[in-house]
Protein backbone atom coordinates (compact mmCIF):
# COMPACT_ATOMS: atom_id res chain seq x y z
CA UNK A 1 0.00 0.00 0.00
CA UNK A 2 1.25 3.52 -0.70
CA UNK A 3 2.73 5.39 2.21
CA UNK A 4 0.53 8.48 2.37
CA UNK A 5 2.08 10.23 5.35
CA UNK A 6 3.64 13.56 4.44
CA UNK A 7 7.32 14.20 4.97
CA UNK A 8 8.46 15.82 8.19
CA UNK A 9 11.06 17.90 6.30
CA UNK A 10 8.89 21.01 6.13
CA UNK A 11 11.63 23.03 4.42
CA UNK A 12 12.26 20.43 1.74
CA UNK A 13 10.77 21.63 -1.57
CA UNK A 14 10.77 18.14 -3.08
CA UNK A 15 8.55 16.71 -0.34
CA UNK A 16 6.14 19.60 -0.59
CA UNK A 17 5.70 19.13 -4.34
CA UNK A 18 5.36 15.36 -3.87
CA UNK A 19 2.50 15.96 -1.42
CA UNK A 20 0.78 18.24 -3.90
CA UNK A 21 1.31 15.95 -6.90
CA UNK A 22 0.03 12.85 -5.08
CA UNK A 23 -3.09 14.71 -3.98
CA UNK A 24 -3.73 16.05 -7.49
CA UNK A 25 -3.11 12.66 -9.12
CA UNK A 26 -5.61 10.99 -6.78
CA UNK A 27 -8.13 13.67 -7.71
CA UNK A 28 -7.63 13.40 -11.48
CA UNK A 29 -6.72 9.73 -12.00
CA UNK A 30 -7.28 7.71 -8.81
CA UNK A 31 -5.49 4.39 -8.70
CA UNK A 32 -3.35 5.11 -11.76
CA UNK A 33 0.40 5.74 -11.84
CA UNK A 34 1.42 9.33 -11.18
CA UNK A 35 2.67 10.95 -14.41
CA UNK A 36 5.40 13.61 -14.42
CA UNK A 37 7.02 14.90 -17.57
CA UNK A 38 10.01 16.64 -19.12
CA UNK A 39 10.64 17.78 -22.66
CA UNK A 40 14.04 17.96 -24.34
CA UNK A 41 14.93 19.06 -27.84
CA UNK A 42 18.02 17.34 -29.31
CA UNK A 43 18.63 20.32 -31.60
CA UNK A 44 22.24 20.52 -30.42
CA UNK A 45 24.20 19.79 -27.23
CA UNK A 46 21.72 19.40 -24.36
CA UNK A 47 23.17 21.64 -21.67
CA UNK A 48 23.09 21.94 -17.88
CA UNK A 49 20.20 24.40 -18.04
CA UNK A 50 18.13 21.78 -19.85
CA UNK A 51 19.08 19.29 -17.12
CA UNK A 52 16.94 21.23 -14.65
CA UNK A 53 13.95 20.39 -16.87
CA UNK A 54 14.69 16.74 -16.04
CA UNK A 55 16.04 16.87 -12.49
CA UNK A 56 13.10 18.82 -11.07
CA UNK A 57 10.45 16.20 -11.96
CA UNK A 58 12.93 13.37 -11.37
CA UNK A 59 13.46 14.36 -7.75
CA UNK A 60 9.73 14.72 -7.18
CA UNK A 61 9.01 11.40 -8.93
CA UNK A 62 11.67 9.66 -6.89
CA UNK A 63 10.20 10.96 -3.62
CA UNK A 64 6.79 9.66 -4.70
CA UNK A 65 8.33 6.26 -5.50
CA UNK A 66 9.95 6.19 -2.06
CA UNK A 67 6.47 6.51 -0.59
CA UNK A 68 5.31 3.39 -2.43
CA UNK A 69 3.46 4.87 -5.39
CA UNK A 70 3.89 3.93 -9.03
CA UNK A 71 5.27 6.80 -11.10
CA UNK A 72 6.01 7.38 -14.78
CA UNK A 73 8.58 10.05 -15.58
CA UNK A 74 8.12 10.80 -19.27
CA UNK A 75 10.86 12.46 -21.26
CA UNK A 76 9.48 13.64 -24.58
CA UNK A 77 12.31 13.87 -27.07
CA UNK A 78 11.16 16.69 -29.35
CA UNK A 79 13.02 15.13 -32.25
CA UNK A 80 10.24 15.88 -34.75
CA UNK A 81 10.77 19.62 -34.29
CA UNK A 82 12.22 21.62 -37.14
CA UNK A 83 15.96 22.11 -37.44
CA UNK A 84 16.23 25.85 -36.79
CA UNK A 85 19.88 26.79 -37.14
CA UNK A 86 23.39 25.40 -37.35
CA UNK A 87 24.81 25.57 -33.80
CA UNK A 88 28.23 27.16 -33.58
CA UNK A 89 31.31 25.15 -32.76
CA UNK A 90 29.91 21.62 -33.00
CA UNK A 91 32.65 19.23 -34.22
CA UNK A 92 31.92 17.67 -37.59
CA UNK A 93 29.42 20.36 -38.61
CA UNK A 94 29.97 23.11 -41.18
CA UNK A 95 27.93 25.68 -43.06
CA UNK A 96 26.54 23.02 -45.43
CA UNK A 97 24.17 21.91 -42.65
CA UNK A 98 22.21 25.11 -43.29
CA UNK A 99 20.58 23.40 -46.26
CA UNK A 100 18.68 21.19 -43.79
CA UNK A 101 17.02 24.06 -41.88
CA UNK A 102 13.29 23.40 -41.74
CA UNK A 103 13.52 19.60 -41.76
CA UNK A 104 12.65 17.39 -38.78
CA UNK A 105 15.68 16.85 -36.53
CA UNK A 106 15.51 13.13 -37.31
CA UNK A 107 15.90 13.93 -41.04
CA UNK A 108 19.08 15.95 -40.57
CA UNK A 109 22.41 14.10 -40.94
CA UNK A 110 24.45 13.55 -37.80
CA UNK A 111 27.74 15.45 -37.49
CA UNK A 112 30.60 13.98 -39.51
CA UNK A 113 32.23 11.06 -37.76
CA UNK A 114 29.16 10.24 -35.66
CA UNK A 115 28.00 6.63 -35.41
CA UNK A 116 24.35 7.69 -35.01
CA UNK A 117 21.81 7.67 -37.87
CA UNK A 118 20.72 11.31 -37.60
CA UNK A 119 21.17 14.63 -35.83
CA UNK A 120 18.62 13.97 -33.07
CA UNK A 121 19.95 10.54 -32.14
CA UNK A 122 23.49 11.91 -31.96
CA UNK A 123 22.61 14.50 -29.32
CA UNK A 124 20.12 12.29 -27.47
CA UNK A 125 22.78 9.63 -26.90
CA UNK A 126 25.05 11.80 -24.74
CA UNK A 127 22.12 12.91 -22.57
CA UNK A 128 20.82 9.37 -22.14
CA UNK A 129 24.28 8.27 -20.95
CA UNK A 130 24.47 11.16 -18.49
CA UNK A 131 21.00 10.46 -17.11
CA UNK A 132 22.00 6.83 -16.53
CA UNK A 133 25.04 7.98 -14.54
CA UNK A 134 22.80 10.31 -12.53
CA UNK A 135 20.38 7.50 -11.67
CA UNK A 136 17.44 9.10 -13.52
CA UNK A 137 14.77 6.55 -14.48
CA UNK A 138 12.47 7.65 -17.29
CA UNK A 139 10.25 6.53 -20.15
CA UNK A 140 11.56 8.10 -23.34
CA UNK A 141 9.07 9.09 -26.02
CA UNK A 142 10.24 9.97 -29.53
CA UNK A 143 7.88 12.51 -31.02
CA UNK A 144 9.04 11.45 -34.47
CA UNK A 145 7.76 7.95 -33.75
CA UNK A 146 4.53 9.26 -32.22
CA UNK A 147 3.67 11.50 -35.16
CA UNK A 148 4.87 9.34 -38.04
CA UNK A 149 3.12 6.23 -36.72
CA UNK A 150 -0.22 8.05 -36.42
CA UNK A 151 -0.47 7.87 -32.62
CA UNK A 152 -1.77 11.44 -32.47
CA UNK A 153 -4.06 11.23 -35.52
CA UNK A 154 -7.31 11.70 -33.58
CA UNK A 155 -5.79 14.58 -31.61
CA UNK A 156 -4.70 16.28 -34.84
CA UNK A 157 -8.13 15.91 -36.41
CA UNK A 158 -9.72 17.20 -33.19
CA UNK A 159 -7.44 20.25 -33.21
CA UNK A 160 -8.31 20.96 -36.83
CA UNK A 161 -12.05 20.73 -36.07
CA UNK A 162 -11.58 23.16 -33.18
CA UNK A 163 -9.09 25.46 -34.93
CA UNK A 164 -11.44 28.41 -34.46
CA UNK A 165 -11.44 27.91 -30.67
CA UNK A 166 -7.65 27.55 -30.62
CA UNK A 167 -7.23 30.63 -32.80
CA UNK A 168 -9.44 32.65 -30.45
CA UNK A 169 -7.26 31.72 -27.46
CA UNK A 170 -4.04 32.55 -29.29
CA UNK A 171 -5.50 35.83 -30.56
CA UNK A 172 -5.73 37.09 -26.98
CA UNK A 173 -1.93 37.14 -26.82
CA UNK A 174 -0.78 37.99 -30.33
CA UNK A 175 -0.99 41.74 -29.69
CA UNK A 176 0.59 41.52 -26.22
CA UNK A 177 4.09 40.52 -27.19
CA UNK A 178 6.67 42.83 -25.66
CA UNK A 179 9.27 44.28 -28.04
CA UNK A 180 12.37 42.16 -28.25
CA UNK A 181 15.24 43.40 -26.14
CA UNK A 182 18.67 43.53 -27.63
CA UNK A 183 20.89 41.47 -25.38
CA UNK A 184 24.64 41.58 -25.16
CA UNK A 185 26.24 38.20 -25.68
CA UNK A 186 27.78 36.87 -22.47
CA UNK A 187 30.84 34.61 -22.34
CA UNK A 188 30.02 31.04 -21.40
CA UNK A 189 31.48 31.32 -17.91
CA UNK A 190 29.11 34.22 -17.12
CA UNK A 191 26.07 33.08 -19.06
CA UNK A 192 22.92 31.63 -17.61
CA UNK A 193 21.87 28.43 -19.32
CA UNK A 194 18.23 28.86 -20.16
CA UNK A 195 16.24 25.69 -20.73
CA UNK A 196 14.42 26.43 -23.96
CA UNK A 197 10.67 26.48 -24.06
CA UNK A 198 10.10 22.85 -25.00
CA UNK A 199 11.47 22.77 -28.51
CA UNK A 200 12.66 26.33 -28.71
CA UNK A 201 9.06 27.28 -29.33
CA UNK A 202 9.54 30.98 -28.71
CA UNK A 203 10.75 31.25 -32.29
CA UNK A 204 8.00 29.07 -33.79
CA UNK A 205 4.89 30.55 -35.36
CA UNK A 206 1.57 29.49 -33.88
CA UNK A 207 0.07 28.38 -37.17
CA UNK A 208 -1.70 31.65 -37.90
CA UNK A 209 -0.17 32.36 -41.31
CA UNK A 210 -2.00 31.73 -44.58
CA UNK A 211 -4.87 33.38 -46.45
CA UNK A 212 -7.12 30.34 -45.99
CA UNK A 213 -7.40 31.01 -42.27
CA UNK A 214 -5.86 29.60 -39.13
CA UNK A 215 -4.60 26.01 -39.01
CA UNK A 216 -2.74 24.56 -35.98
CA UNK A 217 -0.99 21.95 -38.13
CA UNK A 218 2.21 22.14 -40.18
CA UNK A 219 2.89 19.50 -42.86
CA UNK A 220 6.49 18.65 -43.72
CA UNK A 221 6.93 18.99 -47.49
CA UNK A 222 6.70 15.74 -49.46
CA UNK A 223 9.49 16.92 -51.74
CA UNK A 224 12.11 18.80 -49.69
CA UNK A 225 11.01 17.61 -46.20
CA UNK A 226 10.95 21.16 -44.84
CA UNK A 227 8.14 22.75 -42.83
CA UNK A 228 8.12 25.96 -44.90
CA UNK A 229 4.58 25.07 -45.89
CA UNK A 230 1.22 26.80 -45.87
CA UNK A 231 -2.12 25.03 -45.63
CA UNK A 232 -4.26 26.45 -48.45
CA UNK A 233 -7.46 24.48 -47.84
CA UNK A 234 -8.95 21.89 -45.51
CA UNK A 235 -12.26 20.03 -45.41
CA UNK A 236 -13.39 18.76 -42.00
CA UNK A 237 -15.66 16.04 -43.39
CA UNK A 238 -13.25 14.41 -45.83
CA UNK A 239 -10.09 15.59 -43.94
CA UNK A 240 -8.73 16.60 -47.35
CA UNK A 241 -5.86 19.04 -46.88
CA UNK A 242 -3.95 20.97 -49.52
CA UNK A 243 -0.64 22.69 -48.81
CA UNK A 244 2.13 24.38 -50.74
CA UNK A 245 5.82 24.70 -49.92
CA UNK A 246 7.42 28.12 -50.11
CA UNK A 247 10.89 26.57 -50.20
CA UNK A 248 10.68 24.34 -53.26
CA UNK A 249 7.26 25.21 -54.74
CA UNK A 250 5.87 21.72 -54.26
CA UNK A 251 2.17 21.31 -53.44
CA UNK A 252 -0.11 18.37 -52.88
CA UNK A 253 -3.48 17.33 -51.53
CA UNK A 254 -3.65 14.61 -48.86
CA UNK A 255 -6.18 13.11 -46.50
CA UNK A 256 -5.23 14.03 -42.96
CA UNK A 257 -6.83 10.85 -41.57
CA UNK A 258 -4.12 8.91 -43.47
CA UNK A 259 -1.27 11.45 -43.49
CA UNK A 260 1.58 11.19 -40.96
CA UNK A 261 4.14 13.73 -42.19
CA UNK A 262 3.52 16.80 -40.09
CA UNK A 263 2.85 17.98 -36.57
CA UNK A 264 0.78 20.34 -34.47
CA UNK A 265 2.43 23.71 -33.87
CA UNK A 266 4.17 23.88 -30.51
CA UNK A 267 1.63 25.93 -28.55
CA UNK A 268 -0.99 23.33 -29.45
CA UNK A 269 1.26 20.28 -29.42
CA UNK A 270 2.35 20.71 -25.78
CA UNK A 271 -1.15 20.93 -24.21
CA UNK A 272 -2.32 18.11 -26.49
CA UNK A 273 0.36 15.89 -24.95
CA UNK A 274 -0.59 16.94 -21.41
CA UNK A 275 -4.08 15.65 -22.08
CA UNK A 276 -2.97 12.56 -24.01
CA UNK A 277 -0.45 11.43 -21.37
CA UNK A 278 -2.39 12.63 -18.31
CA UNK A 279 0.55 14.69 -17.05
CA UNK A 280 0.20 15.85 -13.43
CA UNK A 281 3.55 17.62 -12.98
CA UNK A 282 5.83 19.33 -15.50
CA UNK A 283 8.11 22.31 -14.74
CA UNK A 284 8.93 25.12 -17.14
CA UNK A 285 11.51 27.90 -17.42
CA UNK A 286 11.03 31.43 -16.12
CA UNK A 287 10.25 32.64 -19.63
CA UNK A 288 6.80 31.12 -19.17
CA UNK A 289 5.84 33.95 -16.81
CA UNK A 290 5.41 36.30 -19.78
CA UNK A 291 2.04 36.87 -21.46
CA UNK A 292 1.53 34.50 -24.37
CA UNK A 293 4.11 31.96 -23.21
CA UNK A 294 3.53 28.34 -24.15
CA UNK A 295 2.73 27.24 -20.60
CA UNK A 296 0.23 30.05 -20.02
CA UNK A 297 -1.51 29.62 -23.37
CA UNK A 298 -1.37 25.85 -23.04
CA UNK A 299 -3.31 26.09 -19.80
CA UNK A 300 -6.29 27.29 -21.85
CA UNK A 301 -5.81 25.14 -24.93
CA UNK A 302 -5.49 21.90 -22.94
CA UNK A 303 -9.21 22.08 -22.14
CA UNK A 304 -10.01 21.70 -25.84
CA UNK A 305 -8.42 18.25 -25.62
CA UNK A 306 -10.33 17.38 -22.44
CA UNK A 307 -7.30 17.70 -20.16
CA UNK A 308 -5.97 19.90 -17.39
CA UNK A 309 -2.79 21.89 -17.09
CA UNK A 310 -0.11 20.16 -14.97
CA UNK A 311 1.25 21.54 -11.73
CA UNK A 312 4.07 23.51 -13.25
CA UNK A 313 6.66 25.28 -11.12
CA UNK A 314 8.79 27.76 -13.00
CA UNK A 315 12.48 27.19 -12.51
CA UNK A 316 15.34 29.66 -12.60
CA UNK A 317 18.35 29.58 -14.84
CA UNK A 318 21.52 27.62 -14.19
CA UNK A 319 24.76 29.57 -14.32
CA UNK A 320 28.28 28.42 -15.10
CA UNK A 321 31.40 29.33 -13.18
CA UNK A 322 34.68 29.29 -15.07
CA UNK A 323 34.05 27.23 -18.20
CA UNK A 324 37.54 27.26 -19.66
CA UNK A 325 38.15 27.57 -23.40
CA UNK A 326 39.90 24.21 -23.33
CA UNK A 327 36.63 22.52 -22.32
CA UNK A 328 35.54 19.37 -24.09
CA UNK A 329 32.18 21.01 -24.79
CA UNK A 330 32.59 22.47 -28.26
CA UNK A 331 29.01 23.51 -28.77
CA UNK A 332 29.34 26.72 -26.79
CA UNK A 333 27.65 25.55 -23.58
CA UNK A 334 28.64 22.86 -21.08
CA UNK A 335 26.60 19.68 -20.96
CA UNK A 336 25.88 17.17 -18.17
CA UNK A 337 28.59 14.97 -19.68
CA UNK A 338 31.09 17.82 -19.24
CA UNK A 339 30.09 18.20 -15.59
CA UNK A 340 30.22 14.45 -14.93
CA UNK A 341 33.71 14.35 -16.35
CA UNK A 342 34.95 16.40 -13.38
CA UNK A 343 32.44 15.65 -10.59
CA UNK A 344 30.74 12.61 -9.17
CA UNK A 345 27.02 12.15 -9.92
CA UNK A 346 26.18 12.68 -6.24
CA UNK A 347 27.59 16.22 -6.27
CA UNK A 348 25.76 17.17 -9.47
CA UNK A 349 22.48 15.75 -8.13
CA UNK A 350 23.00 17.70 -4.90
CA UNK A 351 23.36 21.01 -6.76
CA UNK A 352 19.90 20.52 -8.27
CA UNK A 353 18.31 19.04 -5.13
CA UNK A 354 19.38 21.61 -2.56
CA UNK A 355 17.96 24.67 -4.35
CA UNK A 356 14.26 25.32 -4.85
CA UNK A 357 13.29 25.43 -8.53
CA UNK A 358 12.88 29.22 -8.46
CA UNK A 359 16.42 29.70 -7.11
CA UNK A 360 19.26 30.04 -9.58
CA UNK A 361 22.65 28.45 -8.93
CA UNK A 362 25.96 27.88 -10.66
CA UNK A 363 27.76 24.73 -11.70
CA UNK A 364 31.48 25.24 -11.10
CA UNK A 365 34.18 24.40 -13.63
CA UNK A 366 36.83 26.61 -12.03
CA UNK A 367 38.53 26.59 -8.61
CA UNK A 368 35.07 26.91 -7.05
CA UNK A 369 34.59 23.18 -7.59
CA UNK A 370 37.09 22.57 -4.78
CA UNK A 371 35.04 24.68 -2.38
CA UNK A 372 31.86 22.87 -3.43
CA UNK A 373 33.50 19.52 -2.72
CA UNK A 374 34.68 20.76 0.68
CA UNK A 375 31.10 21.81 1.45
CA UNK A 376 29.79 18.44 0.29
CA UNK A 377 32.29 16.53 2.43
CA UNK A 378 31.34 18.59 5.48
CA UNK A 379 27.69 17.76 4.83
CA UNK A 380 28.54 14.05 4.57
CA UNK A 381 30.27 14.25 7.96
CA UNK A 382 27.32 16.05 9.55
CA UNK A 383 24.86 13.52 8.15
CA UNK A 384 27.04 10.70 9.48
CA UNK A 385 27.21 12.11 13.01
CA UNK A 386 23.58 13.26 13.10
CA UNK A 387 24.20 17.02 13.30
CA UNK A 388 22.86 18.02 9.86
CA UNK A 389 19.66 20.03 9.56
CA UNK A 390 16.57 18.13 8.29
CA UNK A 391 16.47 19.92 4.92
CA UNK A 392 20.18 19.22 4.40
CA UNK A 393 19.67 15.57 5.30
CA UNK A 394 16.87 15.37 2.73
CA UNK A 395 18.99 16.99 -0.02
CA UNK A 396 21.88 14.66 0.82
CA UNK A 397 19.62 11.61 0.68
CA UNK A 398 18.30 12.66 -2.74
CA UNK A 399 21.87 13.13 -3.97
CA UNK A 400 23.32 9.78 -2.90
CA UNK A 401 20.41 7.44 -3.60
CA UNK A 402 17.17 6.97 -5.50
CA UNK A 403 14.19 4.77 -4.70
CA UNK A 404 16.09 1.99 -6.51
CA UNK A 405 19.15 2.19 -4.24
CA UNK A 406 22.43 4.00 -3.66
CA UNK A 407 24.48 5.39 -6.50
CA UNK A 408 28.01 3.94 -6.81
CA UNK A 409 30.40 5.94 -4.67
CA UNK A 410 34.12 6.37 -4.00
CA UNK A 411 35.23 3.94 -1.23
CA UNK A 412 37.79 6.39 0.22
CA UNK A 413 36.53 9.92 -0.61
CA UNK A 414 39.73 11.88 -0.03
CA UNK A 415 39.51 15.69 -0.31
CA UNK A 416 38.97 16.74 -3.94
CA UNK A 417 41.49 19.58 -3.71
CA UNK A 418 44.12 17.14 -2.44
CA UNK A 419 43.42 14.69 -5.25
CA UNK A 420 43.57 17.52 -7.78
CA UNK A 421 46.95 18.66 -6.43
CA UNK A 422 48.33 15.12 -6.53
CA UNK A 423 47.04 14.60 -10.08
CA UNK A 424 48.59 17.94 -11.07
CA UNK A 425 52.00 17.19 -9.58
CA UNK A 426 52.26 13.57 -10.74
CA UNK A 427 51.06 14.30 -14.30
CA UNK A 428 49.47 10.91 -14.86
CA UNK A 429 51.99 8.70 -13.03
CA UNK A 430 49.67 6.48 -11.00
CA UNK A 431 52.43 4.82 -8.98
CA UNK A 432 53.55 8.24 -7.75
CA UNK A 433 49.95 9.25 -7.02
CA UNK A 434 49.44 6.11 -4.93
CA UNK A 435 52.69 6.76 -3.02
CA UNK A 436 51.60 10.30 -2.12
CA UNK A 437 48.03 9.41 -1.24
CA UNK A 438 49.23 6.54 0.95
CA UNK A 439 51.38 9.00 2.90
CA UNK A 440 48.33 11.16 3.71
CA UNK A 441 47.42 8.77 6.51
CA UNK A 442 50.32 6.38 7.19
CA UNK A 443 48.26 4.51 9.79
CA UNK A 444 45.65 3.65 7.17
CA UNK A 445 47.35 3.83 3.74
CA UNK A 446 45.59 3.26 0.43
CA UNK A 447 46.11 -0.26 -0.85
CA UNK A 448 45.14 0.73 -4.39
CA UNK A 449 44.31 3.88 -6.30
CA UNK A 450 40.94 2.26 -7.03
CA UNK A 451 39.94 3.04 -3.44
CA UNK A 452 40.05 6.75 -4.33
CA UNK A 453 38.14 6.29 -7.59
CA UNK A 454 36.11 7.63 -9.29
CA UNK A 455 36.76 10.85 -7.37
CA UNK A 456 40.47 10.76 -8.21
CA UNK A 457 39.68 10.39 -11.92
CA UNK A 458 37.26 13.34 -11.77
CA UNK A 459 39.88 15.53 -10.09
CA UNK A 460 42.51 14.49 -12.63
CA UNK A 461 40.12 15.31 -15.48
CA UNK A 462 39.48 18.74 -13.95
CA UNK A 463 43.21 19.44 -13.77
CA UNK A 464 43.74 18.34 -17.37
CA UNK A 465 40.76 20.11 -18.94
CA UNK A 466 40.00 23.20 -16.86
CA UNK A 467 43.26 24.42 -15.30
CA UNK A 468 45.29 26.57 -17.72
CA UNK A 469 48.83 25.46 -18.45
CA UNK A 470 50.33 28.50 -16.74
CA UNK A 471 48.60 27.49 -13.50
CA UNK A 472 49.84 23.89 -13.51
CA UNK A 473 52.46 22.84 -10.97
CA UNK A 474 55.96 21.97 -12.20
CA UNK A 475 58.43 20.98 -9.49
CA UNK A 476 62.00 22.23 -9.94
CA UNK A 477 64.68 19.76 -10.98
CA UNK A 478 67.53 21.58 -9.22
CA UNK A 479 67.77 23.95 -6.23
CA UNK A 480 67.47 27.70 -6.78
CA UNK A 481 71.01 28.37 -5.57
CA UNK A 482 70.76 32.13 -6.12
CA UNK A 483 67.70 32.40 -3.89
CA UNK A 484 69.23 30.12 -1.25
CA UNK A 485 72.41 32.23 -1.15
CA UNK A 486 70.41 35.44 -0.78
CA UNK A 487 68.54 34.31 2.37
CA UNK A 488 69.19 36.08 5.65
CA UNK A 489 69.69 34.19 8.90
CA UNK A 490 65.97 34.10 9.66
CA UNK A 491 65.23 32.58 6.25
CA UNK A 492 67.93 29.95 6.64
CA UNK A 493 66.71 29.11 10.16
CA UNK A 494 63.12 28.62 8.91
CA UNK A 495 64.36 26.06 6.38
CA UNK A 496 66.44 24.27 9.04
CA UNK A 497 63.43 24.01 11.35
CA UNK A 498 61.35 22.57 8.52
CA UNK A 499 63.98 20.07 7.42
CA UNK A 500 64.61 18.93 11.01
CA UNK A 501 60.90 18.16 11.42
CA UNK A 502 60.25 16.40 8.11
CA UNK A 503 60.93 12.83 9.13
CA UNK A 504 58.90 12.98 12.32
CA UNK A 505 55.91 14.71 10.67
CA UNK A 506 55.66 12.90 7.34
CA UNK A 507 51.86 12.76 7.00
CA UNK A 508 49.26 15.25 5.87
CA UNK A 509 48.33 16.29 9.41
CA UNK A 510 51.94 16.25 10.58
CA UNK A 511 53.21 18.43 7.75
CA UNK A 512 50.30 20.83 8.19
CA UNK A 513 51.28 21.26 11.84
CA UNK A 514 54.92 21.65 10.85
CA UNK A 515 54.64 24.31 8.12
CA UNK A 516 52.29 26.45 10.20
CA UNK A 517 54.41 25.91 13.29
CA UNK A 518 57.82 27.01 11.98
CA UNK A 519 57.01 30.79 11.99
CA UNK A 520 55.46 30.41 15.47
CA UNK A 521 58.60 28.78 16.86
CA UNK A 522 60.80 31.40 15.23
CA UNK A 523 58.78 34.12 16.97
CA UNK A 524 59.23 32.44 20.36
CA UNK A 525 55.86 30.70 20.60
CA UNK A 526 54.92 27.06 20.81
CA UNK A 527 54.15 25.29 17.53
CA UNK A 528 50.81 24.34 19.13
CA UNK A 529 49.82 27.93 19.92
CA UNK A 530 46.35 28.83 18.69
CA UNK A 531 45.58 31.97 16.61
CA UNK A 532 44.05 33.62 19.69
CA UNK A 533 47.38 33.25 21.50
CA UNK A 534 49.40 34.80 18.68
CA UNK A 535 49.99 38.40 17.54
CA UNK A 536 48.59 39.34 14.09
CA UNK A 537 52.06 39.60 12.55
CA UNK A 538 52.48 35.81 12.80
CA UNK A 539 50.10 35.46 9.85
CA UNK A 540 52.36 37.76 7.83
CA UNK A 541 55.38 35.63 8.76
CA UNK A 542 53.53 32.46 7.75
CA UNK A 543 52.62 33.92 4.35
CA UNK A 544 56.25 34.95 3.75
CA UNK A 545 57.48 31.50 4.77
CA UNK A 546 54.97 29.78 2.47
CA UNK A 547 55.97 32.03 -0.45
CA UNK A 548 59.63 31.13 0.12
CA UNK A 549 58.86 27.41 0.05
CA UNK A 550 56.79 27.74 -3.14
CA UNK A 551 59.60 29.65 -4.84
CA UNK A 552 62.15 27.03 -3.87
CA UNK A 553 59.94 24.09 -4.87
CA UNK A 554 57.92 25.28 -7.89
CA UNK A 555 59.33 28.74 -8.76
CA UNK A 556 56.04 30.52 -7.97
CA UNK A 557 54.59 32.41 -5.03
CA UNK A 558 51.61 30.08 -4.74
CA UNK A 559 50.65 26.51 -5.56
CA UNK A 560 48.91 23.45 -4.14
CA UNK A 561 48.53 23.26 -0.36
CA UNK A 562 52.06 22.98 1.02
CA UNK A 563 51.54 19.74 3.00
CA UNK A 564 50.23 18.03 -0.12
CA UNK A 565 53.03 19.50 -2.22
CA UNK A 566 55.69 18.31 0.20
CA UNK A 567 54.25 14.80 0.22
CA UNK A 568 54.13 14.83 -3.56
CA UNK A 569 57.71 15.96 -3.97
CA UNK A 570 59.00 13.39 -1.45
CA UNK A 571 61.41 13.79 1.47
CA UNK A 572 64.64 13.24 -0.41
CA UNK A 573 63.79 15.70 -3.18
CA UNK A 574 62.46 18.29 -0.71
CA UNK A 575 65.76 18.17 1.18
CA UNK A 576 67.65 18.55 -2.09
CA UNK A 577 65.62 21.55 -3.28
CA UNK A 578 65.76 23.28 0.11
CA UNK A 579 69.55 23.03 0.18
CA UNK A 580 69.87 20.51 3.00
Amino acid sequence: MPIVAQSTETTDWVSRFADEVIEESERRAPGKPVVVASGLSPSGPIHLGNLREVMTPHLVADEIRRRGYQVRHLISWDDYDRYRKVPAGVPGVDETWAEHIGKPLTSVPAPKGSSYPNWAEHFKAAMIQSLAELGVEFDGISQTEQYTSGVYREQILHAMRHRGDIDAILAQYRTKKAPAKKQQQKPVDEAELEAAEGSGAAAEDDGSSGSAGYFPYKPYCGNCEKDLTTVTSYDDDSTELTYSCTSCGFSETVRLNEFNRGKLVWKVDWPMRWAYEGVIFEPSGVDHSSPGSSFQVGGQIVGIFGGKQPIGPMYAFVGISGMAKMSSSKGGVPTPADALQIMEPQLLRWLYARRRPNQSFKVAFDQEIQRLYDEWDRLEAKVADGTALPADVAAHSRAVRTASGELPRTPRPLPYRTLASVADITAGHEDQALRILSDLDPANPLASLDEARPRYDKAEAWINTHVPADQRTIVRDEPDTELLKSLDEQGRESLRLLLDGLAGNWSLDGLTHLVYGVPKVQAGFSADATPKELPPEIKTSQRSFFALLYQLLVSRDTGPRLPTLLLAVGQERVRHLLGA
